[in-house]
């Protein structure tokens, strides 16, 4: 017999999910991968926006629903109502009445006619977490602005440091291939939320949390941030190469691309002898890395000439036998399919609900040798009638069905 299943961190602690697109329910995702019980309150009818945000589309039995949707919505129980009505917003009061967390990412304000603000939910259950999501926070001279991802990379400084240098062929802003400002506030958020929970054991009482797109934008610059607040200088685009370090950037090799990472000098060594140039680590020129970021457009061009002379199949082995980080860019399937992702299981398919089989990456999160997955795959709209049934009773279910109310 196998050892005994050790719970979830956050077994037993309820999710009130009101949030839609992608920063609130990957925050709320990620907390059900962690064993929080999510229930995802969606308009009858619609539905989160981007269960619409295809193609591509997973169908199933005549149920269909866009990819984007299917990623940041595992583990949760999705239940329809129109709290826009009197008495649907009266449901949802009633949720958060016995939710430790609500989590919710609408304009400054706009649930406060609705009674579903974190001053009239937290007046009923002085325990509860509500986390609030905007685009520019609950205060300051944007604070009505509605937030968008790309927006907030183009204001938050993240445009000015990603693509090409102008001047180059290509040379632009270019935003990140993944939601960044999205998905860092959602981690961001589920953080405060666990801090929250870990105070709340102690105190007894519950937070207002106001998380911001643009704060975490500008927060995540990190050491380019801190890099032009110590220079006074703002830091340019560097393509694919960094500001602080060379050479650490991608090199053609005679097939196909590869990325060479040489961290430090005696990294920067040991890969001057395997290119044949060991006297590069004797030279004053290029000894120490501040010096090969002074002579970054006189070193890349000669390392690149070098790499391009042999395939990435001879250069990968005999630098990883040299301590040298290096690796190949692989596309989204070839990373999926690599020999290391497929042993650590990283694809996932979450079944068992009225979507079928939802091929997923999973939760990369390891606690005591188990996963951090999500038992429930992604809800279909409303598949979790049955809570509110359990709540209002047979009769008064059907009634608020029939009235559109709720979906499900």
């Amino acid at each position: 017999m196998g050892p005994a299943r050790v719970n979830k961190p956050l077994e037993g602690v309820r999710v009130l999910d009101l949030s839609r697109v992608l920063a609130g329910p990957w925050a709320t995702q990620l907390l059900a991968d962690l064993g929080a019980d999510v229930i995802k309150v969606e308009r009858p009818g619609e539905g989160d926006d981007t269960r619409h945000w295809g193609p591509p589309w997973l169908e199933h039995e005549g149920e269909k629903v866009a990819a984007y949707f299917l990623a940041a919505n595992r583990g949760k129980r999705s239940v329809a109502i129109d709290f826009g009505t009197e008495e649907g917003a009266a449901l949802v009061r009633r949720m958060a009445a016995d939710a430790d967390v609500v989590v919710e990412n609408f304009r400054v304000g706009g649930l406060k006619k609705f009674g579903l603000d974190a001053e009239s939910l937290r007046a009923v259950n002085p325990r509860l977490i509500y986390a609030s999501i905007t685009g520019f926070g609950q205060d300051g001279p944007y604070a009505q602005r509605a937030g968008y991802d790309y927006i907030i990379q183009g204001m938050g400084g993240m445009m000015s440091l990603t693509g090409i240098p102008d001047g180059e062929p290509g040379g632009g802003p270019m935003r990140a291939g993944v939601a960044i400002a999205d998905l860092y506030t959602g981690m961001y958020t589920a953080n405060a939320i666990l801090a929250a929970l870990y105070r709340r054991n102690e105190t007894g009482e519950g937070a207002t949390i106001d998380l911001a797109l643009f704060d975490t934008q500008l927060a995540v610059l990190a050491n380019q941030a801190s890099n032009a607040l110590v220079s006074g200088k703002d830091p340019g685009r560097q393509g694919a190469g960094h500001p602080n370090i060379v050479p650490y950037q991608p090199f053609d090799a005679a097939d196909q691309p590869i990325i060479i990472a040489v961290g430090n000098d005696r990294q920067f060594s040991k890969f001057a002898a395997i290119l044949g140039h060991p006297e590069w680590a004797e030279t004053a020129e290029f000894a120490t890395n501040a010096a090969r970021v002074a002579a970054r457009q006189k070193l890349v061009p000669m390392i690149a000439e070098i790499i391009a002379a042999k395939t990435a199949k001879e250069w990968l082995p005999e630098l990883e036998k040299a301590g040298i980080p290096a690796g190949p860019i692989n596309t989204i399937s070839q990373a999926l399919a690599d020999p290391q992702a497929v042993y650590r299981g990283v694809r996932i398919n979450a079944g068992g609900g009225q979507l079928g089989d939802v091929p997923m990456v999973g939760s990369p999160i390891r606690i005591d040798g188990e996963r951090s997955d999500a038992p429930l795959p992604p809800p279909a709209l409303g598949e979790h009638g049955e809570l509110l049934r359990e709540m209002v009773g047979d009769e008064e279910y059907e009634r608020l069905k029939a009235a559109g109310i709720i979906g499900g």
